[in-house]
């Protein structure tokens, strides 16, 4: 094959990244009903044939998404549980960290897959084994510092369930008045205060209010 033709395809099919960026903004914007091919080919200035070069059909295009939901939002939460921590405190606020602005976590991504399990037995048994999968990564996270397993599992659901209730519920609040409220969470948490070098850490990375207060 010529670098023509290897480069043709670039100008007029797009490429799989193209179409799986389509898709999850229509997505997010409008649920899976709206993750349609032609419409999805009319954004994208592009013919629907081109589509076929890199998914099999609409349903594979939806695995990807279901994929793709997966590899950013799953695994940077489970990366967080597993990440260096001295303390509990410490390795909590990681977590907490995942979910604010720029920590990984997309929000509208999940709630829009958590939206789509309401019209699909399929995706609901997926979204409730992932949901066992983060929180199993959370409840080992506890016992790693010395909770033992009824504890570290009630902790483990009583922190996750607070950041998907976050979600799910489309909380609209100031990032600022959020991060001065994370050292009392932290507290619900794991039963102790962050110490003011955690909170340092924390406030470094992410910015907002003093957290030492």
């Amino acid at each position: 094959m010529t670098q023509d033709t290897d480069e043709k395809p670039k100008g007029w099919r797009g490429s799989r990244e193209l179409w799986l960026d389509a898709a999850r903004e229509a997505f997010i914007a409008s649920g899976i009903d709206a993750v349609k091919i032609q419409p999805l080919a009319s954004r994208l200035g592009l013919s629907r044939t081109s589509f076929y070069w890199f998914f099999d059909d609409r349903e594979a295009l939806l695995q990807a998404l279901l994929d793709d939901w997966e590899e950013i939002n799953t695994r940077c939460l489970v990366q967080a549980t597993e990440g260096f921590a001295v303390t509990i405190t410490e390795a909590v606020l990681s977590v907490i960290g995942v979910f604010l602005p720029g920590g990984g976590f997309e929000p509208r991504l999940d709630l829009a897959v958590r939206g789509w399990a309401h019209q699909s037995d399929a995706i609901a048994a997926k979204v409730n084994s992932t949901d066992e999968l983060r929180l199993s990564a959370i409840r080992a996270m506890f016992e790693r510092f010395g909770f033992d397993p009824d504890e570290a599992d009630v902790r483990a659901r009583t922190m996750y369930l607070v950041q998907i209730g976050y979600i799910s519920m489309q909380v609209q609040e100031d990032v600022g008045l959020r991060l001065a409220r994370i050292p009392n969470y932290v507290k619900t948490f794991t039963g102790q205060a962050p110490d003011a070098r955690d909170l340092a850490r924390f406030e470094a990375r992410h910015g907002g209010a003093d957290l030492a207060g």
